[in-house]
């Protein structure tokens, strides 16, 4: 006998679609029922009940739906990623993952364990290591140069017997190296002295130097040239500039970006000139091991040569892990360079929704599902909204990393896997900004309307002069004759006519008009030019 559900609805709405719904709300609520009871499910008003099995209710639950393909059976694909990096937007991001992936993290894991290994054989005292051949120095490069994702799936599996990352690639290690009878002899000093973290700060060093000199970098000039040229062919262009969203005095929409042209420049060095720290001192930072091993080596000496051999500074006062200080220096200053790009796109952003820039658009392109006339700016709103996401993780990076307990807590170790997440949506926010800008076509027109409105802006150099000739009250005067009335070339001109100044200057307040008066503009951007071209 199947057992009874009762489902209250309302009365007169005893039809079949509110029943699933009934049923659906009800299954949501109590996923587990009772089947030895009826259960009833109220809504506010009267309602009459409606008897159902829980066969019915459970076919009637097929809209609800579930996934037709189990997760575990799902092939990582673009599709079925769960980060955008790795799904829609990966064509835009992948020149990352030699780098800042796991596939990266191995790679230059490896390369270090080599490293030390061929920097061990190149001390005296250390006869137990002695100098390689040729042949074995380019066996072991070959494994760096040579260094290939089915080697990586290699380490992994490793790793899942070990379940230790780094452990795995020294066994990995030792496997590729057992048949060749010079390394063979000294396969134990694979990650002689070291604890895992002299192996992956290095790494972690590395990923980061390569990904952001190879990858972000060019990005990053790309977008400030582009906003340069921008500044170079409007540096004559008149603009009402807006203080506090109200017309002010007018500036040049080239100089308007030339100002984030340099402050992107200043960042971006600060960017470049971060020095990426390194330390090989052993499981808490004195080389206590080494110093038992071999007592007459310099371990600090040799160390400070190592780092410095990976293109590397050298931190010669840690603990276990190098404090990672210069990260929360370096994110911070991704911080920065996001925040004025982010202001960038908003100010751009603004400037279309008043028309002064129009976009170009692109065949078969929409720009609304309902509105055909719609053409968005969206590029800046995608820089915008990957600007907000890279700051957020950045910001966390910054604050986090600095601070481990005592001599070391591995809370480090999980959050310095999401480089990839920080600067990911940030190159993606630069290329994004990039595209926006190609498609922007400045609208003269729409820049002059504006100016021609506002002639009150020539309020400031009029009373300007009346000071410098003595007029009593300059400031009063102008403020009587322009705020909340309307004021036109025609009123302009009537007040300085009749202003006791001399000839000279009065002439020259009568050539003033909205779109000249801007300045010394073009040649703040002509100079700033000049000087990024001399620093390229």
């Amino acid at each position: 006998m199947e057992t009874g559900l009762c489902i209250r609805v309302p009365n007169g709405s005893c039809s079949a679609s509110n029943l699933t719904r009934a049923s659906y709300l009800f299954e949501q609520s109590v996923p587990t029922l009772n089947r030895a009871s009826c259960h009833h499910l109220t809504f506010p008003r009267k309602s009459c009940i409606v008897k159902a099995t829980l066969k019915e209710v459970s076919s009637d639950m097929k809209y609800a739906g579930k996934a037709k393909v189990k997760s575990s059976e799902m092939e990582l694909s673009s599709l079925t990623a769960i980060s955008p990096l790795d799904g829609r937007y990966r064509d835009k991001v992948k020149d990352l993952s030699p780098y800042l992936s796991e596939y990266g993290l191995i790679y230059y894991r490896t390369l270090v364990e080599i490293k030390w290994l061929l920097k061990l054989s190149q001390i005296p005292e250390v006869s137990e290591v002695p100098s390689f051949s040729n042949e074995a120095q380019t066996k072991l490069q070959g494994l760096i140069d040579g260094f290939s994702e089915a080697d990586a799936k290699q380490v992994k599996s490793i790793e899942k017997i070990t379940n230790h990352d780094v452990k795995a690639v020294e066994y990995f290690l030792k496997t590729k190296c057992q048949e060749d009878p010079e390394i063979a002899k000294v396969l134990e000093f694979f990650h002689f002295g070291c604890t895992s973290e002299d192996i992956n700060n290095l790494a972690h060093g590395l990923m980061l130097k390569g990904a952001i000199n190879s990858v972000v970098l060019p990005v990053m000039d790309d977008l400030i040239n582009a906003i340069y040229t921008m500044a170079k062919a409007n540096a004559y262009i008149p603009m009402l500039s807006r203080t506090h969203g109200q017309p002010a005095s007018p500036t040049t929409l080239g100089k308007e970006m030339v100002i984030f042209a340099e402050r992107l420049s200043r960042e971006r060095r600060d960017i470049s000139q971060v020095e990426i720290l390194g330390k090989f001192a052993g499981a808490v930072g004195n080389y206590n091991a080494h110093a038992v091993a071999y007592p007459d080596v310099n371990w600090p000496y040799v160390a400070e040569q190592f780092v410095n051999s990976l293109g590397l500074s050298f931190n010669p006062h840690v603990t276990q892990i190098e404090s990672h200080d210069y990260m929360a220096k370096l994110f911070h200053a991704f911080i920065r360079f996001n925040n004025i790009l982010l202001d960038f796109d908003k100010d751009i952003w603004g400037y279309i929704s008043v028309g002064y820039f129009k976009q170009v658009t692109k065949a078969g392109e929409i720009g609304s599902s309902t509105m055909p006339h719609k053409v968005n700016p969206i590029d800046f709103e995608n820089s915008e909204g990957n600007l907000g996401i890279a700051n957020a993780l950045l910001d966390h990076l910054s604050m986090k990393l600095p601070i481990s307990r005592w001599q070391r807590d591995l809370t480090d170790s999980t959050v310095l896997r999401n480089f990839g997440l920080c600067l990911g949506p940030s190159l993606l926010a630069y290329k994004s900004a990039l595209v926006g800008i190609g498609k922007l076509q400045v609208n003269e027109a729409a820049l002059n309307k504006d100016l021609d409105n506002s002639w009150e802006v020539l309020a400031e150099p009029i009373q300007t002069v009346m000071r410098r000739y003595g007029v009593e009250e300059p400031y009063e005067k102008l403020k009587e004759l322009t705020r909340g009335r309307t004021v036109n070339k025609e009123s302009i001109t009537e007040f300085i006519n009749g202003l006791e100044i001399p000839v000279e200057a009065k002439t020259g307040l009568l050539k003033l008009t909205p779109h000249n008066y801007v300045g010394v503009a073009p040649q703040l951007v002509e100079d700033a030019c000049d000087r990024a071209n001399r620093s390229n």
